[in-house]
């Protein structure tokens, strides 16, 4: 979809590249093709470490800025797209270009809105269910950068990130639950901001954490929040994590949305994830919205498994005994 709307823009005069110069993608996602581009002066930009592994093949270290033109694909959140424009806006040449493209649905509509009120704003252009537009570079907007914010006033959060404005209820429904003996080497897969991490670190018992996060800002505030020596921070995928050495638990409270589609496979590539980690005595403690189908995949990774606690929206899992799975031979 992304792409359509940039053949359409660079095909009609909408988008007009520098003829020399570095141009910035900020915050693509897997899946967007950026052929369109001249491919030896693009520098993808994204916090998400899925997405970063699967740029940097094709567009390896980034060079740092000024740049001459940039296109910032639209995060899904109003103060994270005003963070990510405002990062653009100070990191491209002035009387650059820089673009704004993203889904209806995921708040184009208002960031142009917000836009009009300070630049010049070119006409928009609308394809595949997004829009697509530009301004010069060259305004000042500072006061749309992220900076850290107190919430509940001991934690700090960043815009854009998951739960910014209060820990997720999910999560304070499995820190309830876990058990009054959680001790060991512990993995926190997905732990976003650290709200889990300190809940977990309260334990004695727990010799070390690992953080894994995906999301290069909730890492940033996550080192900030947790200041325990037994916690390990790691900007990883969690899917396909591996801690130095097994691990007595795993707690998660994974994501399930791909963009704003539900997507059930990204919560089992976790549960997947933590079964390989998990020593042969080891527990997973996961909190799930409750319509989610994950009693198939559990009981494939698990010998064990059961609701620990409950609401309406939530449900707590402790899965025990992770089934040992051979490796494949190779073909």
């Amino acid at each position: 979809m992304r792409s359509a709307r940039l053949d359409l823009a660079l095909d009609t005069g909408a988008l007009v590249l520098p003829e020399t110069g570095r141009i910035a993608v900020y915050r693509p996602r897997i899946g967007d093709d950026l052929s369109a581009l001249p491919q030896d002066r693009v520098t993808v930009i994204t916090g998400f470490k899925p997405d970063h592994d699967h740029f940097v093949r094709a567009y390896p270290t980034p060079p740092a800025p000024p740049y001459a033109a940039a296109i910032v694909c639209l995060p899904r959140t109003r103060d994270g797209a005003r963070a990510l424009i405002a990062q653009a806006a100070a990191e491209v040449a002035p009387g650059g270009t820089i673009a704004i493209d993203g889904q209806k649905t995921d708040g184009i509509d208002t960031a142009l809105k917000d836009l009009r009120g300070r630049v010049i704003l070119s006409e928009s252009l609308s394809k595949a269910h997004g829009k697509f537009a530009s301004f010069t570079a060259g305004a000042d907007f500072s006061d749309w950068q992220a900076a850290p914010r107190q919430i509940e006033g001991r934690f700090l959060t960043l815009p854009g990130i998951f739960s910014a404005d209060a820990p997720d209820p999910g999560s304070v429904l499995l820190a309830q639950a876990l058990p009054a003996k959680l001790a060991g080497k512990i993995a926190d897969l997905g732990a976003g901001w650290g709200y889990l991490a300190r809940e977990i670190l309260k334990y004695p018992g727990v010799k070390r954490l690992d953080l894994v996060e995906a999301e290069a800002d909730a890492l940033t505030v996550a080192r900030l929040n947790i200041t325990d020596d037994r916690a390990r921070f790691h900007w990883a995928d969690a899917t396909s994590f591996r801690p130095e050495s097994l691990v007595d638990a795993v707690v998660m409270n994974p994501p399930f949305h791909n963009g704003r589609d539900a997507d059930p496979a990204l919560g089992a590539a976790f549960i997947q994830s933590a079964r390989r980690m998990l020593a042969p005595n080891g527990s997973l403690w996961l909190v799930a919205n409750r319509h989610l189908p994950y009693d198939a995949v559990l009981s494939d990774a698990f010998l064990e498994h059961h609701d620990a606690a409950g609401t309406g929206a939530f449900r707590v899992i402790h899965a025990s005994k992770p089934r040992f799975q051979p490796a494949r031979a190779k073909p």
